[in-house]
């Protein structure tokens, strides 16, 4: 997946931000630093660093940066239609907000669900907003991703489509500005992190298949 976040999500944002510095620097010259701020946050939070993926078919990856807030056994009837743990990771305005695969595989469901923008770390906030569900799975397992806008993250992108192959650590999309992402594994997965855990989209292991 050759897709960048600058690139092809930021460009506009970054281009409205350069008018913007512009117009204060012509409204009144001490200002201007306002809109060089503007830049430079716009230039951080799209930030999209290379990373070296280590292909591990007994590992599930986390999806996305972020600080996992809560584990739980759940009934998930979308695409599990049955038992399922769910990891619940908050990602705030100054983590990478690129996500990628956590196994290599196929996508096989994909679903946007219009919805609010409460904050991503209010409890229902899964159930309520705006959100792009990603099913992938392969011969041995199947992860459920969940991309969820929150009260900054005003849109959620999708690179993939339904039939794609996609490998470990691959970009899949990406949610603006602060958001959170929901990962579903299969009730059998070891999983290898705790709330509180920090975790890096395509380098941290959540799960492994046992």
């Amino acid at each position: 997946m050759n897709k960048h976040a600058l690139k092809d999500e930021g460009i506009f944002t970054l281009l409205f931000a350069i008018v913007v510095a512009g117009f204060l620097f012509f409204l009144y010259i001490p200002l201007v630093v306002l809109g060089i701020g503007l830049i430079l946050f716009i230039l951080y939070f799209f930030r999209d660093p290379l990373r070296e993926i280590e292909a591990a078919d007994d590992i599930i990856y986390a999806a996305c940066d972020g600080t996992v807030v809560e584990i739980k056994d759940v009934n998930e009837e979308r695409f599990f239609k049955g038992e399922a743990k769910a990891i619940h990771i908050f990602m705030s305005p100054t983590n990478v907000h690129v996500n990628r695969t956590p196994i290599t595989g196929e996508v096989t469901y994909q679903h946007y669900q219009k919805g609010k923008f409460v904050p991503a770390t209010r409890e229902n906030c899964y159930e309520v907003n705006e959100r792009n569900y990603i099913g992938i799975e392969n011969a041995n397992t199947k992860v459920l991703l969940v991309q969820v806008a929150g009260i900054m993250a005003r849109r959620v992108v999708s690179w993939v489509e339904v039939g794609q192959k996609v490998n470990q650590g691959d970009k899949i999309g990406m949610i603006k500005f602060s958001s959170g992402t929901q990962h579903f594994l299969p009730n059998s997965v070891e999983v290898l992190v705790k709330p509180g855990d920090k975790v890096q989209a395509g380098i941290t292991p959540i799960g492994r298949l046992v």
